[in-house]
């Protein structure tokens, strides 16, 4: 499984490509398949988002992850203070990135 990701324009805020728009949400991220670099390609020259890149993802009990730990650590926010995250209603939100 391959998803999108790539930084807010004005924000900056962390973002993943959900086959129409952009969101803060790796949940709501979509399998792009082999046209991840062209929808990125598209949405950077649109300024719809910053540096867009597609990483390997994979599909769980809990929804789309991204399938390498720094991807994982970029989609929950920061982990020395899970009250910032944008999982902190979740109580295991810790151990959403291992």
């Amino acid at each position: 499984m391959k998803i999108l990701t790539g930084n807010d324009l004005k924000s900056g805020a962390v973002t993943w490509w959900t086959g129409e728009n952009w969101s803060l949400h790796v949940e709501d991220a979509i399998d792009v398949g082999e046209h991840g670099d062209e929808i990125a390609a598209r949405e950077a020259a649109a300024r719809h988002v910053v540096s867009p890149y597609v990483i390997d993802g994979a599909q769980g009990a809990e929804g789309i992850r991204p399938a390498h730990i720094k991807e994982r650590i970029r989609a929950l926010g920061p982990t020395v203070r899970l009250d910032l995250s944008l999982k902190r209603a979740d109580p295991a939100a810790g151990n959403w990135v291992i």
